[in-house]
């Protein structure tokens, strides 16, 4: 511990240029992205206040298991096939991808296109799987 108070004390410039740059990175990175739920919050959404689930997986991952209801569109797809989706403009819709890393593009896409109410579901299906929670196959 003494060696990195030494160390910040001795490269003060060098600690807060690291820090800016990381708060920087951050910032930019929840912009892209946009919000995000957990299962739990993603599985009251969807009981409570009806939310439309939207899986842009590939068609090989969505035959692998997919959430109940949920609407497949594939995020190549999207753009083509974003009218499918107007009748749920003012419900909140889970954007679904494998990881939870691609849904943020698909989510910015649909905001752009007058979706109220859009969140991504943080981990993806991965994180669904490792809850425990159900899939059909």
């Amino acid at each position: 511990m003494e060696q990195l108070i030494e160390f910040v004390t001795n490269n003060y410039l060098l600690v807060l240029a690291f820090i800016l740059a990381l708060g920087m990175l951050l910032f930019s990175e929840s912009k892209k992205a946009g919000a995000s739920v957990t299962t739990t919050e993603a599985v009251q959404l969807i009981n409570k206040q009806d939310a439309v689930l939207l899986d842009i997986r590939t068609k090989k991952e969505w035959e692998n298991g997919f959430i109940t209801n949920s609407i497949h569109i594939p995020l190549v797809d999207l753009d083509k096939r974003i009218g499918e989706l107007e009748k749920h403009k003012s419900k909140d819709v889970i954007v679904v991808c494998n990881m939870g890393q691609t849904a943020g593009s698909a989510s910015k896409k649909l905001m752009a296109a007058g979706f109220e109410k859009v969140v991504r579901l943080k981990g993806g299906i991965v994180e669904w799987k490792a809850q425990s929670l159900p899939l059909i196959k």
